[in-house]
C-alpha cells in the first residue's frame, strides 16, 4: 500500500457535494442509516443531559436521532446542499440546529460539547491533525468522541474503499492519543447495513 492509501484520510481529495450531484447524494443518505446513528448513540452513551456535535452531519439522520434521545445537537457540514436537506427534514425536530463548517475549523466555542461524533466522514478530512485538535477543543473535559467508518479491506476500489481498514482505524486512534485523548479504543461492529469500525475516546 502507498502512504496515501494507509492514511485514515485517504479520500481527502474527494470533491464536495454541490449542485444536482449534491442533492442526489443528500437524498440517498437521508434514510437507511439508522443503524449507524443508533450505534453512535450507543458508543457515546448519549442522553438527555448531553450536548452533541455531529461533524459531517450530511442530511442529518444521526443528529435527529440524538435530538430524539433528548440531547441538544449541532450538525456541522461544509456542503450547503447537505445542510438544506438536513434543515428541511429536521424542521419538526426539536433541539437540533445545522451550521456550515469544517472539521478543521468548527464554528463553536471551547468546551461546548459533551459528545462529538463523526460518522463516515473522517476519511474525507483534509487535515487530520487540525481536525483532531478542533474536536478536542470543543469537547468538555471527560467528553466522548466517536469516529465511525465502514470497515473496508486493503486495496478496495471505488465506493467500497470509502471507509477504513482496521489498520487505518488504529492509525487514527494513535493520532488521537498523541493529541491528548485518553481511553482510546478501536472496535468492530455489525449494523443493519454493514460492518463498521469505530474509534472511541475521551477528552482529558
Amino acid at each position: 500500500m502507498t502512504d496515501e492509501l494507509q492514511a485514515p484520510n485517504h479520500h481527502a481529495h474527494y470533491p464536495g457535494f454541490a449542485g444536482w450531484f449534491g442533492l442526489v447524494a443528500a437524498l440517498s443518505m437521508a434514510t437507511g442509516r439508522g443503524g449507524d446513528a443508533q450505534l453512535a448513540a450507543q458508543l457515546s452513551g448519549v442522553g438527555r443531559d448531553d450536548v452533541v456535535v455531529d461533524i459531517g452531519c450530511g442530511p442529518g439522520e444521526a443528529a435527529r436521532h440524538a435530538a430524539r434521545l433528548g440531547a441538544r445537537v449541532t450538525g456541522v457540514d461544509p456542503a450547503a446542499m447537505m445542510l438544506r436537506v438536513a434543515r428541511v427534514l429536521g424542521v419538526l425536530t426539536r433541539r437540533v440546529r445545522f451550521v456550515k463548517g469544517r472539521a478543521e475549523a468548527l464554528p463553536l466555542p471551547d468546551d461546548f460539547a459533551t459528545v462529538v461524533w463523526a460518522i463516515a466522514t473522517v476519511h474525507h478530512w483534509p487535515d487530520l491533525e487540525r481536525a483532531v485538535k478542533e474536536t478536542l477543543r470543543v469537547l468538555r473535559d471527560g467528553g466522548r468522541f466517536v469516529a465511525m467508518e465502514r470497515l473496508t479491506t486493503p486495496h478496495a476500489q471505488g465506493l467500497e474503499s470509502h471507509g477504513w481498514t482496521r489498520a487505518q482505524a488504529e492509525a487514527f486512534a494513535d493520532m488521537c492519543r498523541e493529541h491528548g485523548f485518553t481511553n482510546v479504543e478501536v472496535d468492530e461492529h455489525k449494523t443493519d447495513r454493514r460492518n463498521v469500525v469505530s474509534v472511541v475516546a475521551r477528552a482529558g
